[in-house]
């Protein structure tokens, strides 16, 4: 199956999902347990049907849904078709979804010998060296945030190495950024934006706020 662009992803109407990173997520609002539960049960129902697994994740106010095609490694036909019929099940229930909800952490670390240093980092995140995929360390489990390496030449000169990713729907991105800088932050470059916007705090620490636009 072919990957999805994000125009197309936008195209396709999906009002209660973002794309963030290489996925689609999405948050229904259940506001009690048992609600969740049963929403939880029917996406199971669904997906069985559709021979293909979303991730979902249940907690007492709200259950957070992530679609991704892994053969292709990004967003198909299949997740917008599920997707689809995981918000007309929430529809159904009048479960509401929170689009500006779902957010992605990532950690990026800046080097120059990714061969060197990524057994280590997969050994020690994930607890198997192997799970050094190019420039990425995935954990299959979920227990960790994705860590992907960030070439650069080889410097001696101390300076942040690793900085966080924060992926947020498009259309929240500007709000959250404002509210960083409202809390004593300032923007260091948003010549990429709405791409990625490199934040700092007040000791210069840096993270990005990333969208999926412009890429």
């Amino acid at each position: 199956m072919n990957i999805l662009s994000t125009e197309q992803i936008l195209d396709a109407g999906l009002d209660d999902w973002r794309e963030l990173a290489q996925a689609l997520h999405a948050r229904f609002l259940t506001h009690d347990f048992a609600t969740g539960v049963a929403l939880v049960s029917a996406i199971g129902d669904l997906a069985e049907k559709a021979g293909h697994h979303p991730d979902v994740t249940l907690s007492y106010p709200h259950v957070d849904v992530k679609l991704m095609s892994h053969d292709a490694s990004g967003v198909t036909e299949r997740d917008v078709d599920l997707a689809r019929g995981i918000s007309a099940l929430a529809g159904d229930r009048g479960i509401l979804a929170d689009p500006a909800a779902p957010a992605v952490v990532e950690l990026a670390l800046d080097t120059a010998d990714v061969a060197g240093i990524g057994p280590f980092w997969a050994a020690l995140l994930t607890g198997d060296a192997g799970a050094l995929d190019g420039d990425d360390v995935a954990d299959p489990t979920g227990r960790v945030p994705l860590l992907w390496f960030q070439h650069t030449d080889a410097h001696d000169i101390p300076r942040q190495r690793f900085h966080l990713d924060v992926w947020l729907p498009q259309d929240a991105a500007e709000a959250r950024i404002a509210g960083a800088v409202a809390a004593g932050g300032t923007v260091v470059d948003d010549g990429q934006a709405p791409s990625f916007t490199v934040l700092a705090d007040s000791d210069g620490n840096r993270a990005c706020v990333c969208t999926v636009l412009g890429r």
